[in-house]
């Protein structure tokens, strides 16, 4: 049986890496999904199916799993890898520190040695803004000083730094480092979305959430930030503009052989209070929310600078608030699991 060549795509069951696959997909891609399943279900690879008429190949496991790897590598031609897979709440990586690193780094040095055995070289990583730290002024460009605020974040800026040492000593190797905002939205055929366990780490599914009656209300943290409204702002980039960059950012590396860092979103601040009122008028809908007093390490406001990923790469986010609303409302409202208010937490 000929295989043509495929993109390995690592966590891609979950909520980044499903849309990103379908990205994939429709640019003509062949896409594997390798996923433990730990933060997601295998429903979506038939629900990426139905959206591209074609499904990836799924392979359930652990990117830890150096055994696994192995014979992965051997079986299908592999021609490139995006790196979603890892834990990713805040909160949480504050609890369980080992975990995170156990998990997110370990496991990353696992998945480079088995791509350097099998002669893959091209990654696209999945990092975050979080690297920034609590950035001095806005917006936010690649050269910014690096810090971390949680081990989450951390993970990230140990991944980066793994990433770079790498490269110089193998400048064989083809590497995008995205940095990218707060993605949120869905697609817009409300197949697939954001479908977190238990209580939401991120603000739009805590909206959608409340709006559903799902949960009683919302809770907003902090409105004494020097910000118009008291609220924090972020940079809010829909989930499909995030996966268009993703393929672009690959689509760059196949030209060019180096070391790429970008930012991704939109450019754009947006506070927790205009979110909800945008979120309210476009899906004509009640978001009941309350204050609460602030938490700790977060910060008042954070956007990207994207002047580099649009130069670069020919990428730029095209989809706006209402579209990031109207589309987290129509998957709130289809395909998520409709657990009881009761069994959600």
């Amino acid at each position: 049986m000929n295989l043509r060549a495929s993109i390995l795509v690592t966590g891609g069951a979950g909520f980044i890496g499903s849309h990103t696959c379908v990205a994939l997909l429709e640019a003509g891609h062949d896409v594997i999904v390798l996923d433990n399943l730990c933060n997601s279900d295998a429903s979506v690879i038939k629900r990426i199916g139905r959206i591209c008429k074609r499904e990836p190949v799924f392979v359930e496991g652990d990117i830890r799993d150096s055994g696994l790897l192995k014979k992965l590598f051997a079986k299908y031609p592999v021609s490139a890898v995006m790196h979603f897979a890892g834990l990713k709440a805040v909160g949480e990586s504050v609890e369980q520190p080992l975990t995170y690193y156990e998990n997110n780094v370990s496991g990353t040095v696992s998945l480079l040695t088995a791509m350097r055995k099998a002669g893959v070289r091209t990654l696209v990583f999945s990092s975050s803004a979080t690297v920034y730290g609590k950035p001095a002024s806005v917006p936010i460009t690649e050269d910014f000083p690096l810090s971390t605020t949680n081990p989450y974040g951390t993970t990230k800026l140990i991944i980066e730094d793994i990433l770079a040492d790498l490269c110089r000593s193998e400048p064989d190797w083809c590497v995008a480092r995205l940095r990218y905002f707060n993605p949120v939205g869905a697609h817009e055929s409300g197949l697939i979305g954001e479908n977190p366990r238990g209580i939401p780490n991120n603000l739009m599914p805590f909206i959608a959430q409340a709006a559903a009656g799902l949960r009683d209300e919302l809770v907003v943290f902090g409105n004494d930030y020097d910000t118009p409204d008291g609220t924090g702002v972020r940079d809010y980039i829909h989930v499909m503009d995030l996966a268009n960059g993703h393929v672009a950012a690959l689509d760059y590396l196949q030209k060019h052989q180096e070391l790429l860092t970008v930012n991704l979103g939109t450019g754009q601040g947006v506070s927790v209070l205009d979110m909800i009122k945008t979120f309210e008028k476009t899906n004509q809908c009640k978001v009941p929310y309350r204050i609460s007093a602030r938490r700790q390490g977060d910060i008042d406001e954070c956007w990207a600078d994207t002047r580099l990923a649009n130069r670069l790469l020919g990428w730029q986010s095209s989809r706006t608030l209402e579209n990031m609303c109207a589309d987290s409302w129509r998957w709130q409202n289809s395909f998520q699991d409709k657990t009881s208010k009761e069994n959600i937490d």
